[in-house]
């Protein structure tokens, strides 16, 4: 699967509109994501609104990027019913994760914005959004079209595979 490879962070868009179409693809991909004991604990927010982006990228130090993206998603964990709760950033990673390659499969640039298990970064993205009790933002994943061509030719990408980390019994 070349998307696994051909993924890196995107931190500059281009002002282009993400069609309707890729966005619920990238959810779909999302809620295909594994979960223990099928909890299924996430919730989306899908953002285009331009003054809650910005308010989105002073969350953290590191979010200033996603003030010139068109369009974020903010994966949020269900705070109720959860059967396996210690599991839910798991899953919720497993979820982002399946958004960033769901991107490059269609042709967009993505980052992962981490929010938890930063407190102070939580309550930033509840206001902006105004997320109900119940719920508590995980993560922004902001995309769009990449500003700069990256060669995603397989002789330039970086190789990541370290033997000196595998152990075999």
């Amino acid at each position: 699967m070349d998307e696994i490879f051909a993924r890196h962070s995107v931190r500059k868009f281009l002002p282009t509109v993400v069609e309707e179409e890729k966005v619920e693809k990238m959810l779909r991909a999302a809620m295909a994501a594994p979960s223990a004991g099928n909890q299924q604990p996430w919730e989306f927010y899908v953002v285009r609104d331009k003054r809650i982006i910005q308010d989105l990228a002073h969350c953290s130090p590191y979010a200033g990027c996603a003030a010139n993206a068109p369009i974020a998603i903010v994966v949020c964990s269900r705070d109720y019913n959860q059967r396996f709760p210690d599991f839910v950033p798991i899953d919720l990673s497993a979820a982002v994760e399946n958004i960033l390659l769901e991107a490059v499969h269609l042709g967009l640039g993505a980052v992962w914005l981490g929010v938890s298990p930063y407190k102070a970064r939580e309550i930033v993205v509840r206001r902006a959004l105004g997320i109900p009790d119940g719920l508590t933002a995980f993560a922004i994943v902001s995309f769009g079209y990449p500003k700069e061509s990256v060669a995603v030719d397989k002789r330039i990408r970086e190789d990541r595979y370290d033997p000196s980390r595998i152990h075999y019994l």
